[in-house]
């Protein structure tokens, strides 16, 4: 996400506390919670990275399963926040990362230039972030949804937390946002709060919804929750490659990218099988909002959420194991 992004879309768990515990995404380094088996030479194990949103929850679940059940590997997975995920990636702690929103200094840095990092193809999904208000609330202003008219509803988006200004909601302060710069470079009268993590923005932005009362957040696409909560996007100032360069100067829209897969060298050359196996795995959006809904919604344990995808999907996962 200059791909500078996310989030994002799209790892949350089943049931409320694993749901927060997964999602709650922060800023420490945790590279050091790997797990052993990571890159064990002859062994049949493999080790997933877990970002902190739902959708990068429910890649790592049907692939998981898959591994498991049909190819017959252990695996262990781990959780690390974006950047330091790249780090033990780096380092062998983990094989791999199935849903990167891009960083292109790492990209740089370990697949350029270090080459311990090795692409693994496109997930199939494509990923943008925005600022989005709840469709009931645009339908009663459509203005709103061109930044130029947001200061106009600035008293309206007021919260106790926005100090006298109106609230932009963010979600956990490791995500990769642009937010507090556009707020400043647009001279919007808004201030940027965090809500933590993304469970804690799905709770508020869920209750906001339920009193119908008007909210403006960071948002993403996919993510499971639009289905429960339409919402729409707010057009900001046009992205043009380059556009957010420098952190401190950015005034342009979030771009939209086809979210990356990528694999440790050692792990992409010598994992045989399950190396193979992540390569090709592919799938679609509306295949990612399924599992994902299952987990959130449903509270189903990401492996009964997966076993419930693979069975119904056979002709798509087959693919990936030839």
């Amino acid at each position: 996400m200059r791909l500078h992004m996310r989030l994002r879309t799209t790892s949350a768990v089943a049931g409320a506390a694993a749901l927060a515990l997964l999602t709650g995404c922060g800023a420490a380094d945790m590279t050091k919670q790997a797990s052993p088996f990571a890159n064990a030479q002859g062994a049949r194990t493999v080790t997933l990275s877990v970002q902190s949103w739902v959708g990068a929850q429910a890649n790592v679940a049907v692939a998981q399963y898959l591994l498991e059940h049909e190819l017959g590997y252990r695996v262990d997975t781990v959780q690390v926040d974006e950047v330091p995920a790249w780090d033990a990636l780096s380092q062998g702690r983990v094989d791999a990362i199935l849903e990167d929103w891009g960083h292109p200094e790492q990209e740089q840095r370990y697949v350029e230039d270090k080459k311990t990092i090795t692409a693994g193809g496109d997930l199939g999904v494509t990923g943008h972030i925005g600022w989005y208000v709840p469709t009931y609330f645009a339908k009663q202003h459509p203005d709103v949804t061109d930044w130029k008219n947001l200061n106009k509803y600035a008293d309206l988006l007021r919260t106790a937390e926005s100090g006298g200004k109106g609230q932009l909601m963010d979600g956990s302060p490791s995500y990769v946002t642009n937010d507090k710069a556009l707020v400043k470079n647009l001279d919007l009268d808004y201030q940027v709060v965090f809500a933590g993590s993304e469970a804690a923005q799905i709770t508020q932005m869920k209750q906001f919804a339920k009193e119908k009362k008007p909210f403006l957040s960071y948002w993403y696409t996919p993510q499971w929750l639009t289905e429960k909560v339409p919402m729409t996007e707010v057009k900001l100032p046009p992205y043009k490659e380059g556009c957010d360069a420098d952190p401190a100067e950015v005034a342009c829209a979030y771009p939209v990218t086809p979210l990356q897969k990528y694999l440790n060298t050692g792990f992409a050359e010598n994992g045989g099988r399950a190396a193979e196996f992540l390569r090709k795995f592919t799938w679609t959006t509306q295949d990612q909002n399924q599992v994902s809904l299952l987990i959130a919604e449903q509270k189903l344990r990401p492996e009964e959420a997966a076993k419930k995808w693979v069975d119904g999907h056979e002709s798509v996962w087959k693919q990936w194991l030839s």
